[in-house]
């Protein structure tokens, strides 16, 4: 199996070294390259073609959020991670509108982020187990609920199960598991929620479950 390829967008360069360091030492996994704010990490992403970019928030010059649009019309294909100190929910939640696949603090386990990374180059939304809970209490607030289109009324109770799962970051197989259902069972019923709420994405169908308060807690996750 070829080794996941990353690339490392952080403007501290001991920072870099030592998640270079960390990927290097482990199987499965190859730096490609390195980048110190979000333009030079476009062109870096355009020339390396990597699997997932481990991308900081808050830059010099341009941003994390300012490269996320730019990282998606250049390169599609690649995964993005914002991977920050930041847990200010309205930078989670920006950072997902723009196409991030997944939202991590720094502060986060060696095996976690070795895990986040296997996820996004799979195509799984990904994010600290903290964020969910922080970015749903915020969106309680009556004004900072994003109004949608489709009410969440339209998805049965299951759904609103797998859907709140889905915010909490985990995984299809975690969800069969906790359910008791077939993991294809699951894809099913996730490709549903898209269609019923006109959401294109699992991250989007994530930042749904956040803002109408349907997250499911990670400790309640078996």
């Amino acid at each position: 199996m070829n080794p996941i390829r990353v690339l490392i967008v952080d403007d501290h360069t001991l920072f870099r070294s030592g998640i270079k360091l960390l990927l290097e030492r482990q199987t499965g996994f190859e730096v490609v390259g390195e980048a110190s704010d979000g333009l030079e990490g476009v062109k870096r992403a355009k020339q390396f073609k990597p699997d997932v970019v481990l991308l900081d928030l808050h830059m010099p010059t341009t941003s994390g959020l300012a490269a996320i649009p730019l990282l998606r019309e250049e390169v599609p294909q690649t995964e993005i991670i914002m991977l920050t100190v930041s847990e200010d929910a309205e930078d989670l939640l920006e950072a997902l509108r723009a196409g991030a696949r997944g939202y991590l603090l720094k502060n986060i386990e060696t095996e976690f982020l070795l895990e986040a990374i296997r996820r996004a180059a799979a195509g799984e939304s990904v994010m600290s187990p903290q964020m969910a809970g922080k970015l749903a209490d915020t969106m309680r607030t009556p004004q900072k609920v994003k109004q949608h289109d489709a009410a969440p009324e339209k998805l049965t109770p299951r759904e609103r199960e797998i859907i709140g799962m889905l915010a909490s970051g985990a995984s299809n197989k975690e969800i069969a598991r906790n359910l008791d259902l077939a993991e294809s069972t699951v894809k099913i019923h996730v490709q549903g929620i898209l269609r019923k709420l006109n959401l294109a994405s699992r991250v989007q169908a994530a930042v749904y479950a956040v803002e109408h308060g349907m997250v499911v807690e990670q400790e309640k996750l078996s």
